[in-house]
Formats: structure tokens, C-alpha cells, sequence
């Protein structure tokens, strides 16, 4: 870990440095081959914040609900295929989800809502499921650790199933459950090879929904192949930015775990 964080700072900052750090964080153009270049990361920054954002809306309530369903409500017969299932997802590999997405998502977006499919939201849509298995499997867990004598104590006071569900047991595991949510973040915004196959990539500011989108993660691997000099430290440097966005997330989710762990 050390040795990575000496790689990327030593070799990202000087870039940085050389060509204005306000200027790279904020400029909106992308033109590193240009004769006069340019390093505007601020489009991609936007990018992934944007995606990961959608993904976080459509896919943590979703991840929830069947989490409490999978918990509470899912008869044995079905659990039995359903608990392998996602635990299967988790395990695809994201290109595989790229490809899912391109041959399915794009063309539905396409024709049923507009735009070329490439876009902003067949890549929140894509990363939505693609986090799923992490919300619901934490989730789950940390619903199951709840004491049980929460949800009697409830029922005996008079409260029905669902509002017990809802109002003490979900309440009680809210650490674990905003944990999964924390790590599902993380798993979002680090995301690259399903991304860059379907979000059409402009380094550009968005300005919609149908809008073609470029993340971090992919502006890396996309340009990385053929960079050299500024332009490799400047792809180096994107990739500090995205490690300092992880290092932010990973550490909201330690001090969570300190706090489940305390009571």
C-alpha cells in the first residue's frame, strides 16, 4: 500500500504542480495531444460523480428492500435459490455485465427513452445492479444480527409485522446497512470495464441524462495505452484523484464499523 501511494503521488502531483492545480481539478477541457495542452479533469470528476450518484438512487432502495424481503418475508424454499443467486452476482465479472449491458440496455434506452443508449444513464442503470449484490448481502446480514427479542418486544407492544420491520429492526442494523451502502459507493466509483463500454465516453460536461459520460476510471484506460510524458503523469495524476475519492469512502465506512463494533 505504501509503495503504491509513493508511485501514484511522486508521479501524479508534479504534473499537478507544473500545470496548475486549480486549473487540472476545474478545467473543462481534455486535450492532452494538443500543441498547447490541456488537462481539465473537471467534466470527468463530474462524470463519476454523476454516475455513481445515479447508481446510489436507483440501486441502494432496491438492494434494501430485497435485503428486509430476503430477511423476513422470503419463504426457505425460495431463499435456497434465491441467497446462491445473488451471491452468484457478485462474483460475475464486470466486463461480462458490460457486454449484458450493451446487448440489452443500450438498445432499450435507445428506442424507448431516446439518445444513442450510450449515456449517463444506461451507466447508472448498469452500475445500479452491478452493486446489488453488495447492499443485499450486507444488508441481509446486518438485518439477521439484530437480537430477535427487538422484534418480539415490538409485536408484544402491539405493532404489526411491517411496522416492526420498518420502524425497529431496520432502525437497529442501521450501521451494517449504511455500511453496505458505503461499499457499494465504492464499488461504483472504481467501476471501469463495464463503464467504458457503454457510456459513451466524451470528456465532456454532461448537461443530461441521455448525455454521452467519461469517469475517471475509464478516461484512464482508454488514453493510457498510447500516453507518454505529460499526458502519462497527467493519467497518473486522474488516478490519484480517484484514489483520494476511495480513501474518503473507505474511510466513512471504517469509522462505521468503529461504531457498530462500539455498542
Amino acid at each position: 500500500l505504501v509503495l503504491i501511494i509513493v508511485f501514484m503521488f511522486t508521479n501524479g502531483i508534479p504534473v499537478m504542480m507544473k500545470y496548475g492545480v486549480n486549473e487540472f481539478l476545474f478545467g473543462t477541457v481534455w486535450r492532452p495531444t494538443a500543441s498547447v495542452p490541456s488537462f481539465g479533469l473537471f467534466p470527468m470528476i463530474l462524470g463519476s460523480i454523476y454516475v455513481t450518484l445515479g447508481a446510489t438512487i436507483i440501486g441502494v432502495p432496491i438492494g434494501i428492500l430485497t435485503a428486509i424481503f430476503m430477511a423476513e418475508y422470503c419463504p426457505k424454499n425460495v431463499y435456497k435459490v434465491l441467497k446462491p443467486g445473488i451471491s452468484l452476482m457478485a462474483s460475475i465479472p464486470s466486463i461480462v455485465y458490460g457486454f449484458f449491458a450493451l446487448q440489452l440496455v443500450v438498445p432499450i434506452v435507445r428506442d424507448y427513452i431516446g439518445g444513442n443508449g450510450y449515456s449517463m444513464l444506461t451507466a447508472m442503470l448498469l452500475l445500479a445492479i452491478m452493486i446489488l449484490p453488495t447492499v443485499i448481502e450486507l444488508s441481509e446480514s446486518a438485518i439477521r444480527a439484530v437480537p430477535r427479542s427487538y422484534y418480539n418486544g415490538s409485536i408484544g407492544l402491539g405493532a404489526t409485522h411491517e411496522r416492526t420491520i420498518f420502524n425497529v429492526m431496520l432502525p437497529a442494523a442501521s450501521s451494517g446497512v449504511l455500511s453496505s451502502i458505503v461499499l457499494g459507493i465504492g464499488r461504483a466509483i472504481g467501476e471501469t470495464m463495464a463503464v467504458v463500454l457503454i457510456a459513451g465516453n466524451q470528456p465532456i460536461i454532461p448537461d443530461s441524462l441521455l448525455s454521452g459520460v467519461r469517469t475517471l476510471t475509464t478516461n484512464i484506460v482508454l488514453e493510457m495505452s498510447y500516453a507518454a510524458g505529460d499526458h502519462r503523469q497527467a493519467l497518473i495524476a486522474t488516478g490519484v484523484i480517484l484514489f483520494i475519492f476511495i480513501l474518503i469512502i473507505n474511510s466513512v465506512f471504517i469509522v462505521i464499523k468503529n461504531r457498530e463494533d462500539a455498542k
